[in-house]
């Protein structure tokens, strides 16, 4: 995925055709860097897991990069033949490409969703630790999900026989003015925003937790594990409402950059909410435990018992 970024960055500087309203190379650019951030996340947290959970975890990733390496294959081809990648029924050819992106798709979920259940099923290093990267887990697996509300007949389309079914936007035809660089319109709704937004928990959350381990020495009630494990349900919470208020804002039909008043006050209402629910979590529950260690992103490894011997 790497390597594709590159290669679609030099796409970006040397072919100047444009696909739908945006550049031909942003989809292959877009998504090698996002599958980059996923799987990387995906094998940090493998690392966590308990060594009878690991040969299945290396299973499902394995399938993770498979299907990921595939769907990519699949939309460069398309790239290269100057072609629709998603909802392209144009043709038998651009129908089939599109019908084996949706069979990889299903089969990364699924796998994502094999890690998650390997992932609640494992003891993590500590409760924080562990909620972080399992509720991450399961707000990525909802925002991936999300996806699949694009594949729906938008109006005026219908299954068997328009060229194309399916569409990111909702209200206004895909391809319209958008954002810089993520395109997301700005004349209607947009599903890649929700999409977006929860699939990247699985980082987010748990840069969170790194976030207040490394305030721990300087903040003392951070130092108290159960308050860090009541922030990390605090922000799991707030990030799933905010999902769903970006997923109700996209099917409305409303452009992010002009909520109308209804999402406008959810988002007034899940500020305050959070900024309560974090103010009583900060609230010391006992003595002021001792810095945790130094936040680390690889397991301990099993320490060599040393050996004893009986003084004389």
């Amino acid at each position: 995925m790497a390597l594709l970024a590159v290669v679609s960055a030099a796409g970006l500087a040397l072919d100047d055709r444009v696909l739908v309203g945006a550049p031909i190379w942003a989809k292959p650019l877009k998504f090698s860097l996002s599958f980059v951030a996923y799987c990387l996340s995906l094998a940090w947290m493998l690392s966590l897991l308990p060594p009878r959970f690991r040969r299945a975890g290396w299973w499902a990733g394995t399938v993770v990069a498979a299907a990921s390496a595939t769907e990519m294959v699949l939309i460069t081809t398309q790239v290269v033949r100057g072609r629709r990648s998603h909802f392209n029924h144009e043709t038998p050819f651009d129908s089939g490409l599109y019908d084996a992106m949706a069979v990889t798709v299903v089969v990364l979920w699924t796998a994502s969703l094999v890690l998650a259940v390997l992932l609640f099923r494992g003891t993590l290093a500590d409760r924080a630790t562990a909620w972080a990267v399992r509720l991450g887990a399961v707000l990525a697996l909802a925002g991936a999900g999300l996806g699949f509300l694009m594949t729906r007949p938008a109006p005026g389309q219908r299954r068997g026989a328009s060229p194309t079914v399916g569409a990111h936007s909702v209200g206004v035809p895909d391809g319209g003015p958008g954002m810089p660089l993520t395109g997301w319109s700005t004349t209607g709704g947009d599903l890649r925003i929700p999409h977006f937004v929860g699939m990247h928990a699985l980082q987010l959350l748990p840069l969170l937790l790194l976030a207040l381990l490394a305030l721990a020495p300087r903040f003392a009630p951070l130092r108290d594990e159960r308050v860090r494990l009541r922030l990390v349900l605090v922000a799991s919470a707030a990030y799933a409402a905010v999902l769903a208020l970006l997923t109700w804002g996209a099917l409305r039909g409303e452009p992010l950059i002009r909520p109308g008043g209804a999402t406008l006050t959810g988002a007034v209402l899940i500020t305050a909410l959070t900024g309560a629910a974090a103010w009583v979590a900060l609230r010391r529950p006992g003595p002021t435990p001792p810095a945790p260690p130094a936040p680390s992103l690889v397991s301990a490894p099993a320490q060599r018992p040393r050996d004893v011997r009986p003084v004389a």
